[in-house]
């Protein structure tokens, strides 16, 4: 379109008018103009872009190229064509760098100064523009992790002390090993596969020195587990990396730790023996930390309870250290304390959470805000330990923390962190290649520990594969993926016919808990109990739920027939068809999944939590109510009149589905490429499956998607290597 306008306050109304800006970019750019005293006109186009790239998830306006500032393009905004030539005419012609400087709403810092008042609504500071909000933010998180990173002192003494109940807590288990050597078939059953089984489960790193003729002697001779014990000594753990061991090693040293890595690494099992140790640690001082465990949405909240309660219970340390470790987690907002109608946690810097560590999990969906409230409320003495896969999409709102955090992973321990975990775990991180950061790196780098080896997905897994290939951005090594003939994965193209047989295939996969709703029927007898009927009801209304959780499609938009609000209908259709729900005219039926969409802080119901609408045989007449399990695995009920905003949940975004995991998950692509697809996006949606795996997509779709990285714009990482 051959559009040509005068000036910029043109431009933002005639973006505004075709909805390429918001309403709120517009309105906050026409508000800047009106309080300028100069430069209105640039500085409306300023706004509007600030605005409008934190609405995309971006921290601040990134307008630095080659150490140079860049004038605000219209790509910042998503604008192409005859447009966006004509717009960036007119932004060419103007010095940017001047306009900052005079302008009175904006206010420029050096790049080492820090803003100690709000006084302009946007901040200029190393060629980034920020919403004055949003650079505090990013200030604040700064400035409280580095300062968190920061080594913990730990005496040569109790060094062996924790030395010794990290060599207990992280013991070899050779069960798994002897499992997989007895499961080599008979032609792979050579001195070679057998070595390479061991180096795997044993995590060798440095194998030159190993006897492998007399550790072959051992395992061939092998007729239970407690016989390759004899493997202790002749693999010494000075040949071994077990990262588990190095991240507890590396919380242990630090008050803020971060454990990443992908799906089934064992980031839970980790963390759980670290508390051991630290609780372990603690009551040698004749102390009893208090600890607490969270998680972004009550799904999330959910899984990490069930996923710390069986840790706990394989733990081989005392019962009295088992005690101190909690087994309930609870959502961010319900640990701060939300108030209804309010942004303001009832915790803050003034009144401080009464805790000493903090287990956080899923940190990747946790935005720049909720980080910075959450570590405005840590008592002084805390500490935070951050679980969660960087590779996963970041957070719907702005910002991307963990990832940001986890950049500093590249350059490995400084030799100091080395010799300190070396202490503590026998390993040394230099045959790893994971040391080389200078004395002046960031602390953070010395907080950082990225597992490396997945339990659940090891080379005979097609999910794990697929994983592997998307997080490389490797298109091509994708496509070889689904040559191998793996039985965990399916691709169908997409087409009118995928499209069908994608919609059956839901339709058996939600058979099963609707048949479960279909026989509840208690029969009650006239002397059976209150307390008995609310036990079937609740048991009841657990099975269900578990039984919906098996599978789930996952799409990556919401509108349309390849996005959830299309496939929830046919879905919803061809169910009614085959009988297994019976839906008139009413919203509400027997066996409607549905997903809470607005957080409710008075029903204890937030965003992604899921329900299933069935009986409530408790009350003296049965009726319709909608059933939840919270994170500490009790059952709400709640009349569907009181539920609060949700949609049907027959399917969900890939967004929505972070923190969930799924036997079965399906995931379908739309037929044409946006810039929505991204390698983090396809990567989260295959990493939700536990078991089985189906996609159904265009293959250039999918592999243009792959190479698509996601990009936010953030000076986090540069304010924590300072």
């Amino acid at each position: 379109m051959g559009i040509v306008l005068e000036n910029f306050s043109e431009w933002v109304t005639y973006l505004a008018e075709k909805s390429i800006l918001r309403p709120l970019d517009f309105q906050f750019a026409k508000f800047i103009a009106s309080i300028e005293s100069q430069h209105q006109d640039e500085l409306m186009w300023l706004a509007s872009v600030t605005s409008y790239q934190l609405g995309q998830g971006h921290i601040c306006v990134n307008l630095d190229a080659d150490e140079q500032v860049s004038p605000p393009m219209p790509s910042l905004i998503g604008l192409y064509g005859e447009a966006a030539e004509s717009l960036e005419y007119l932004v060419n012609q103007v010095d940017w760098q001047q306009v900052m400087m005079e302008a009175s709403t904006v206010t420029c810092l050096s790049p080492n100064e820090v803003m100690t008042a709000a006084v302009t609504p946007l901040v200029w500071q190393q060629n980034r523009l920020y919403l004055q909000r949003y650079y505090y933010f990013e200030q604040t998180i700064a400035t409280r992790l580095n300062a968190m990173a920061e080594p913990i002192s730990i005496e040569r003494g109790a060094q062996q002390s924790v030395a010794t109940m990290l060599d207990r807590l992280f013991m070899r288990e050779y069960h798994y090993l002897y499992t997989a050597l007895s499961a080599l078939p008979t032609e792979q059953n050579n001195q070679v596969m057998r070595q390479q089984v061991i180096c795997d489960f044993l995590d060798v790193v440095d194998a030159e020195p190993i006897d492998w003729f007399y550790v072959d002697d051992i395992v061939t001779q092998a007729t239970n587990v407690t016989a390759l014990q004899a493997l202790d000594d002749a693999i010494p753990l000075s040949l071994c990396l077990n990262w588990q061991k190095v991240a507890a090693a590396v919380a242990l040293t630090r008050r803020f730790a971060v454990i990443s890595g992908g799906p089934g690494t064992g980031k839970t099992t980790t963390v759980t023996k670290l508390l051991a140790a630290m609780v372990h640690q603690a009551n040698q001082s004749g102390e009893s930390p208090s600890i607490k465990l969270v998680a972004p949405t009550g799904k999330a909240a959910a899984r990490l309870t069930e996923s710390i309660g069986k840790a706990v219970d394989s733990l081989t340390v005392e019962p009295e250290i088992k005690q101190q470790i909690p087994t309930e987690s609870s959502t961010l907002h319900r640990l701060l304390g939300a108030i209804p109608g309010r942004v303001e946690f009832r915790h803050n810097k003034a009144n401080p959470l009464h805790l000493d560590v903090l287990v956080l999990d899923e940190a990747s969906m946790v935005d720049l805000p909720m980080m910075h409230r959450l570590l405005d409320a840590l008592p002084a003495h805390a500490r935070l330990i951050l679980l969660g896969d960087k590779d996963q999409l970041a957070s719907v709102e702005a910002g991307a923390v963990l990832s940001d955090i986890c950049d500093f992973s590249q350059f490995g321990y400084s030799s100091q962190q080395n010799d300190l975990i070396q202490a503590l775990t026998q390993f040394d991180c230099r045959l790893a290649g994971k040391v080389g950061a200078s004395k002046s790196a960031s602390a953070l780098v010395d907080s950082l520990c990225v597992l490396q080896k997945s339990y659940r997905f090891d080379a005979r897994s097609g999910i794990g594969q697929l994983a592997k290939q998307v997080n490389l951005a490797n298109s091509y090594g994708f496509d070889q993926v689904w040559n191998k003939a793996f039985d965990d994965i399916e691709w169908l193209a997409l087409s009118a016919d995928s499209y069908q047989q994608l919609v059956d295939k839901l339709v058996r996969a939600y058979k099963p808990y609707l048949s479960q709703l279909g026989r509840a029927n208690p029969q009650v007898e006239e002397q059976q109990s209150p307390e008995a009927l609310s036990q079937w009801q609740q048991r009841l209304a657990r099975e269900v739920l578990s039984s919906f959780a098996q599978s789930r499609l996952l799409c990556a938009v919401r509108e349309g027939d390849f996005g959830v609000s299309g496939l929830n209908q046919r879905i919803e259709k061809r169910l009614k068809q085959r009988g297994f729900i019976s839906r008139g005219d009413e919203a509400w039926y027997i066996g409607r999944p549905v997903m809470v969409t607005r957080n409710d802080h008075g029903l204890g119901l937030f965003n992604g939590d899921i329900g299933i609408c069935m009986w409530d045989h408790c009350a003296e007449t049965p009726r319709l109510k909608v059933f939840f399990e919270l994170p500490d695995g009790s059952i709400k009920s709640v009349l569907p009149s009181r539920m609060p905003e949700h949609e049907t949940a027959y399917a969900m975004t890939i967004h929505k589905s972070q923190g969930s995991e799924f036997s079965h998950t399906l995931m379908i692509l739309p037929p044409d490429f946006s810039p929505l697809l991204t390698k983090e996006l396809i990567y989260t949606g295959i990493t939700r499956a536990k078991k089985q795996f189906t996609l159904v997509a265009d293959q250039r779709v999918v592999n243009r998607g792959i190479r698509h990285k996601t990009l936010r714009h953030s000076g986090l990482a540069k304010r924590l290597a300072n």
